[in-house]
């Protein structure tokens, strides 16, 4: 009787996601971790490890006894980035901070790596996209120039902790991390196992530092951080710099934040001498003019917990095409289409035949449904060529009903806008608490809303030509809410009616 071999079981081979690093027992088109197509490659057998107990670094206790003050958030000297950061920067945090080229990274974190340092809190700086010079000309620009801020320009990951290792700096700022590389592993720079490498080995130094970093990173062509999708994992902080590079205003939003809320925003005005924080930035978005104009309307949008006072337009014009134009810059074209849709429909307003431009002021993108309601007015003003006050601001959703809705906020929006000197609102029904000195008409559709539009000034027909013309018989209007209205508002117009709206 032949006797048995022992054969032994060949080693599985392992499959991993090189966009976020999940592990996989077996292929698979998408990752289940990051949804991405196409990133799933075999890279050799699973080994089987085991960890035995090991010395701890430090005995466990209880968390009333952990001492808390070793974290407590110090300032970067820029006040519009310690409101987006919680209060300032927690040392051993590590701050990762993504936006498009050109919209002012490396212009706003020199800036902080000056005003940062100090004798007690050195700042290095760490370049891998320019030289020293280039970046010493840009802190000339800006004045940005301390004794105690250390700059570098180097692209291995060896050196940056060797200069972290010479300078014993209180704030690390690396620009960017995708052009850092760790010369123990294969690949470019930029690629998903060089940056994991790099974010894990500059947040261990962190950690084990009491460093605050202020990593830079890239973003994809839709807008995503370029890199593995573990790096938002591993940071403590991951900020989003936003801007259209033809306006002056910047963003900063938070998308994950560790020691605070994630709702605040900061907003930043870049201009010749580099970037500012803007402590009250309605400014930018608002036209300053003698008298109103048609197709304006101004309305209050909320940027996180922050209320921001902004200015929609519209335009009419004959189309001279079969297909009239709609044009958007600044709002969501979807939504436009929508609102406009409502307008004809449940407003009387004709616009089949015109083309519509629709716009904001300042660069500022307006996306949250609050402003439908201004966007419906600077519409329904811009056909009928009739301004709207200017001390009318409007805030509301508008339902494909015509209804409008409430939205978030509404009282702080409203103090908002007294606080710059706003005295009406059209808002919709029950807006709670409304600021001492500003009156305020409820509007339950669009319908109400429209009507509320001042008409213009009608002038008065000469005696003879009334007495010789005919009476011409005019159609009732629907009954409007005029009366409730404040008589301010309606001083000098004549409310539309549906046939004048039409």
């Amino acid at each position: 009787m032949a006797a048995r071999s022992k054969t032994t079981a060949k080693p599985r081979p392992a499959y991993r996601c090189t966009e976020c690093g999940n592990q996989l027992p077996k292929w698979v088109g998408r990752c289940p971790e990051c949804n991405a197509w196409g990133t799933v490659e075999e890279y050799g057998a699973v080994p089987i490890r085991t960890t035995a107990a090991g010395p701890v670094s430090a005995p466990a206790r209880p968390i009333a006894q952990v001492d808390g003050q070793v974290a407590t958030a110090r300032s970067t000297g820029v006040p519009e980035l310690d409101r987006v950061l919680g209060g300032g920067l927690v040392p051993g945090a590590v701050v990762l901070l993504a936006g498009e080229p050109g919209v002012g990274k490396s212009t706003l974190l020199l800036d902080v790596a000056a005003k940062a340092a100090s004798a007690q809190h050195r700042t290095l700086y760490v370049t891998g996209e320019e030289s020293a010079g280039q970046v010493r000309l840009r802190a000339d620009r800006i004045n940005a120039l301390s004794e105690h801020l250390y700059l570098a320009a180097e692209s291995d990951l060896g050196a940056v902790l060797g200069h972290i290792e010479a300078v014993n700096p209180g704030l690390l700022i690396l620009d960017s991390v995708q052009t850092i590389a760790s010369a123990e592993l294969d690949g470019a720079p930029g690629g998903p196992a060089q940056v994991r490498e790099v974010a894990n080995a500059l947040i261990r130094a962190s950690k084990e530092r009491g460093m605050a970093t202020l990593l830079v990173g890239h973003v994809t062509k839709d807008g995503q951080i370029a890199g593995p999708r573990l790096l938002e994992h591993l940071v403590d902080v991951v900020l989003s710099f936003e801007g259209d590079r033809h306006a002056r205003l910047r963003l900063i939003r938070g998308v994950k934040n560790r020691y605070g809320a994630t709702d605040e925003v900061g907003c930043f005005e870049l201009h010749d001498e580099g970037i500012a924080g803007l402590a009250d930035p309605s400014g930018l978005f608002l036209t300053r003019r003698d008298k109103p104009v048609p197709g304006t309307c101004l309305t209050v949008t909320l940027e996180g917990k922050r209320p921001l006072v902004a200015e929609v337009q519209a335009l009419m014009v004959d189309s001279q095409i079969p297909s009239p134009r709609r044009t958007t810059s600044g709002l969501e074209s979807p939504r436009i289409a929508m609102i406009l849709a409502v307008v004809e429909r449940h407003g009387g307003v004709k616009l089949g035949k015109q083309d519509i431009y629709t716009a904001t002021v300042g660069g500022v993108k307006l996306s949250e449904p609050s402003a439908d309601l201004a966007v419906a007015l600077a519409v329904a003003s811009s056909s009928s060529d009739t301004p709207l006050p200017s001390n009318l601001v409007a805030i509301g959703e508008v339902g494909l009903a015509g209804e409008v809705r409430r939205v978030t906020g509404v009282q702080r929006r409203l103090t908002e806008a007294h606080r710059l000197g706003f005295t009406h609102a059209l808002v919709p029904p029950d807006p709670g608490k409304v600021p001492a000195g500003m009156k305020v008409v409820e509007v339950a559709d669009i319908g109400e809303a429209l009507r509320a539009i001042p008409g213009r000034r009608r002038p008065a027909k000469p005696r003879s030509e009334a007495a010789s013309a005919p009476p011409t018989p005019r159609r009732a209007a629907a009954p409007a809410p005029v009366a409730a209205y404040p008589e301010e508002l309606m001083e000098g117009w004549e409310p539309l009616d549906s046939d004048e709206l039409r």
